[in-house]
């Protein structure tokens, strides 16, 4: 007999049948690059190292970049809450995707560019997956297990993370007795993927240099 998991993947949650499908990542009504183009800035002024950031700038990229994309996702929940990285930290970075990783200043930095490349789904993953191996609480596990399943693994969910048949069957036989370990194998291969993908281009992208460069900026200064 299959499974509620296997079954849910050929039909529907009834639950979720008025859900709005997203736009492709190419799709872009014309009103939304109206609005997009008119709150585009072309030089950061800074970066913001708390969970409740107001910066004006980021706020015009953050409206520019919801215009945009069009989708129907969630709000995005805010960032980890970190102290500002010290120069040693961000050059730090690009020494190796572990350092990147296990700072939480850099993991916000690395979320915020894989947000311009609409694969930010893989950090909220890695995240979620974290905080489930750190839960003790039986029942807490299962209900963390469920919401990382039907947010993450589903095909039905939007943020879908791309894995191999493979992780997914061993997925859908674990979720039978989810434990702090289920998405142990997924959490790996996306990991893999971000720091053989994206890591790379993060690196020479406008954000991570011109972080470098303010920094670099603000210790020659003092």
């Amino acid at each position: 007999m299959p499974t509620v998991y296997e079954v849910g993947k050929q039909y529907p949650d009834p639950e979720y049948p008025e859900r709005p499908l997203p736009m492709s990542r190419h799709e872009t009504s014309p009103t939304a690059l109206q609005r997009a183009g008119t709150n585009q800035r072309p030089n950061p002024c800074c970066f913001c190292w708390c969970c409740c950031c107001s910066c004006s700038w980021n706020e015009d990229r953050e409206r520019a970049w919801r215009a945009s994309r069009e989708t129907k996702l969630e709000t995005i929940p805010n960032c980890e809450a970190c102290t500002k990285p010290t120069t040693e930290e961000i050059k730090g970075w690009a020494q190796s995707f572990d350092k990147l990783m296990k700072n939480p200043a850099g993991r916000n930095v690395f979320r915020e560019f894989l947000r311009t490349e609409y694969s930010e789904e893989n950090m909220l993953f890695w995240l979620a997956c974290e905080e489930l191996k750190s839960e003790c609480n039986k029942q807490s596990i299962e209900e963390k297990a469920r919401v990382i399943y039907e947010d993450y693994i589903s095909i039905l969910s939007p943020k879908e993370v791309s894995l191999d048949s493979r992780v997914r069957e061993g997925i859908n036989r674990k979720m039978q007795e989810p434990s702090p370990h289920t998405f142990d194998d997924a959490q790996l291969q996306i990991y893999t993927l971000m720091h053989r993908d994206s890591y790379p281009r993060f690196l020479n992208s406008a954000i991570y240099k011109s972080l470098v460069q303010s920094v670099s900026r603000s210790s020659s200064e003092s």
